[in-house]
This record gives structure tokens, sequence and C-alpha cells, in this order.
């Protein structure tokens, strides 16, 4: 069993071993191109996803048998790009900050992250620069990569060396995060069954009247959100008032939820409501960052028995880095993925920030089979990834030379472009040009029920 497979990816849910055969592909050539294995890696997360959501719909509809499970590598490739496909009002995004890039160093290279205003604001104090580009790479030139990354993270900031997937392995922190599974899954207590009221078919929504509470930001956990509100959860997003999330980043992931603002330090009555009627948490900040407002799955079990908690993180929740911020850029370069995609003269990057987008769908896989799970077993539980572990798994890929077509394909080597799988619709914040869902199974939703609002504006309840 190759561990880019929709087989393995399953197993690492702990899933059915017969429900893989239910799943198809449409292998398209040329989508995706890198050196690793991403097509692989997005078909498999993309493939176990829907398949998570076919079985929960036969428990929830009451069907003689699963559902049938298509996935297209053109849908794939073109929603782990989803936010360079965006339109607003016909205005492209912009994707990344000026100062989020690659910079030389004393003795290689460093790459930093400074899309949000704070970030931006820390690593300048850190390196005792202006925003001038030249001016901060002068400061990283001073500096040896090794310098650069403490001295800015030391500051809050974000900068990582580039290493080579031997010198990842080597750390302690990949160490660390390689002993650990793809998927970290188990049962917090001993909650009663959940019992789910049963759903029509037309079309198939197996996430319909589940309540989640998305406490994520950036890509990862709001890709894991927004495929939640596809399959018809209540998803309401809640961020802090001081920290607003960048509009173009909330055009692309706000599909299907609704999006509140939220003090959880002063608003902790209404919080503590929200908590008592959802029936998911996921939670996307730094390990730890949550935990002092009682955020953790244990303490979120103890008062809401049955709940199922999300985490998600970029290094892993142990390990030197555990408590350290981090993105998909970043994670690749630290991890060898960088070194391994670029040249003797500079580093390279995925054709996809694949590690945010696959894991977002592995994360609402797992959400998804532990709702499975609780109505055959009960239990409150946890589902916990790491863009890092990720990064990991797609290396073993490329060390088992796996770029090769999975079994149960459909081939069909025409590719002429996304348009098939990009769509135009009105929305409050303007008319939206975006990508597709690409989990899909038979009777299962095309897209989603609605767009998204402004960020911040809805009330913090639940519709219904």
């Amino acid at each position: 069993m190759t561990v880019l497979s929709t087989e393995y990816t399953w197993a690492a849910l702990g899933g059915d071993p017969a429900a893989p055969a239910r799943v198809s592909s449409v292998a398209r050539t040329g989508v995706l191109a890198s050196r690793l294995p991403v097509r692989e890696l997005a078909r498999a997360c993309v493939g176990c996803c829907a398949l998570a959501a076919a079985e929960l719909g036969v428990l929830r509809a009451g069907l003689p048998e699963l559902p049938k499970v298509r996935v297209d590598d053109g849908a794939v490739a073109t929603a782990l790009v989803s936010e360079r496909h965006l339109l607003v009002d016909g205005r492209a995004p912009v994707t990344f900050a000026p100062l989020s890039r690659f910079w030389r160093t004393a003795d290689g290279w460093v790459r930093t992250h400074a899309n949000y205003p704070h970030h931006r604001a820390r690593l300048l104090t850190a390196l005792g620069t202006s925003e001038d580009p030249a001016s901060v790479a002068a400061a990283f030139a001073e500096r040896t990569s090794a310098e650069a990354e403490e001295t800015v993270y030391a500051a809050g900031g974000l900068a990582v060396a580039l290493r080579t997937a031997k010198e990842w392995a080597a750390h302690e922190q990949g160490a660390t995060v390689a002993a650990r599974p793809l998927v970290e899954r188990g049962r917090l207590d001993s909650a009663p069954a959940r019992v789910l009221a049963p759903i029509g078919t037309a079309p198939l929504l197996p996430a319909a009247g589940i309540r989640v509470l998305d406490l994520t930001r950036v890509i990862a956990g709001p890709v894991a959100t927004r495929t939640l509100a596809l399959l018809g959860a209540d998803v309401l997003r809640l961020d802090a008032p001081q920290l607003p999330e960048l509009p173009d980043q909330h055009a692309d992931t706000g599909f299907g939820k609704r999006s509140a603002v939220l003090d959880l330090a002063a608003d902790r009555r209404a919080f503590e409501e929200l908590l008592a009627g959802a029936d998911v948490v996921v939670t996307g900040y730094r390990p730890g960052a949550l935990d002092r407002f009682g955020l953790s799955p244990e303490a979120l079990a103890e008062r809401r028995p049955g709940v199922v908690v999300a985490q998600l993180s970029a290094w892993g929740a142990y390990g030197p880095w555990g408590e350290r911020r981090g993105f998909d850029s970043l994670v690749q370069v630290a991890t060898g993925i960088a070194a391994i995609e670029g040249s003797a003269a500079e580093p390279g990057a995925l054709p996809a920030q694949a590690l945010d987008h696959g894991t977002g769908y592995l994360l609402a896989a797992g959400v998804l089979r532990a709702l499975s799970d609780q109505v055959r077993e009960g239990g409150s539980r946890f589902v916990r990834l790491a863009l890092a572990r990720t990064a990991g798994w797609l290396m073993s890929g490329a060390e088992q030379g796996q770029q090769a077509p999975v079994s149960g394909s459909a081939y069909d080597d025409a590719y002429d472009g996304p348009e098939a799988w990009l769509a135009e619709r009105n929305s409050a914040l303007g008319r939206l040009r975006y990508a597709l869902p690409p989990v899909s199974f038979a009777g299962g939703p095309v897209d989603w029920a609605r767009p998204p609002g402004v960020w911040g504006t809805d009330r913090p309840h639940w519709v219904h």
C-alpha cells in the first residue's frame, strides 16, 4: 500500500478498509506539476474527505450502500489554489505581502511571513529596520540563517531557516513530528452515542444540523470548516475583534459560513452559551494559545460531553517548536521541501499551498469520521493534525517514488485549464469568481448554499 493513497489515508482516519473501493479518480496530466508527489497527496486527502462525508450520509439517511466517490484531478488542482482563482469584482487578491518571501543570509536563506500587520511589525522590530526591502535584505545578510530565525521568533515574528530534508530529520522537532501518526485521533470520555436526526437525499448533506464553532485563521483550518459548511453544517467562525482576518482570505474561505467577533476574555458567558450548543469545535491557533480560555480538548469535553474537538497546528503540539506559530510556506522551508523544489541558485516552493489545503481536507475528514464513530460508539472525540506531519507524509511518498496512477482511475489526459471548476455569484462582498469544491460523491452538494458575508458582522449565536 503506497502512503499517498486513499487506502493508506483512510486507514490513518480509522475507516472501514472496504470503503476505498467506492472511490474512483479522473487523472489529468500536467496539474500540480512538481518534483514531489503533490497531486497524489491532494487526491488522497480530497478522496478521503468525500468518503468520510459519504459514510456519515449513509448513517443518517439510511442508505443501503455507500455512495460512489469521484475525485477529479482538475477539480482538486483548481481548489488547491482557490486563493489564486478568486476575483472580487474582477480584482485579483494579493496572496503574499511584499515582506513575505525568501531572503539571503550570511550562510544561506530564510523565509519570512508578514502578511498580517502585527507579524510585519514584529519582524521589523526584530531586525531594527524600516519596511524598505533593501534595509530588510541588508539586515538578513548580516546574520546567519539560524541567528535570523531565532532573533525574529524571539520577537514574536516569523522567519524560518532553509533546511534540507536530512537536516530536518536530524532536528529535534523534525524527529518528534516524524514519530507521530499522520492523524492523531482518540476518545476523551464515555459520553453516550450521538443521535442525529435523519436527513433527506436531495442533495445528501451529511453534516446537516451539525453546529461547528470555527476558531481558525488563514487557510488550513478555514478550508476544513468551509468543507463542513458545504456538507450542511452550521459553521460559525469566531475572531477576536482586535485581529481582523485579511479581507481576501475571508472571501476565499468564508463560503457557507457565518462570521462573528467575540472577545473570549470579556465575553465568556457568550462563548459558553455557544459551546453548550456546539457539536464540533475546530481550533487553528498556536498550540496552547487557547488553553487559558479552557479550550483544550479535555476541558471542552468536560463542559460539553459528546463534543468533537479538531486541532490544527503548524509544527505539532509537542517538541521544542510545539508553541511556535507557523504557516505552510514556512513549513515547506524547514522540512526540506523548498530545497527539493528549488535549484542551486535559490529555494523553491510547491505549486500550491498543498500542506494547508491537504491538511484542511484531512481535518474535515477526521471530524466526519469522528461523528460517524460517535453514532456507533459514543464518546467525546479529538482529531489533531500538523502541517509539518503532512509535509513528512509528502516526503515519504517521494521516497517511495510515488508518482504513479492510483487503482480504480479513469484516465483523461485533457486539461484545458480551470474554467470547468470555477463559478461566479453575487455576494455582500461584490461579484465573486471562485473555485468550486472538489469534494464529490453521488447525490452530494456541488456548491455552497451561501457566499461569504462581510467579516465579523453576524451575531454570535446558533441559527437553529
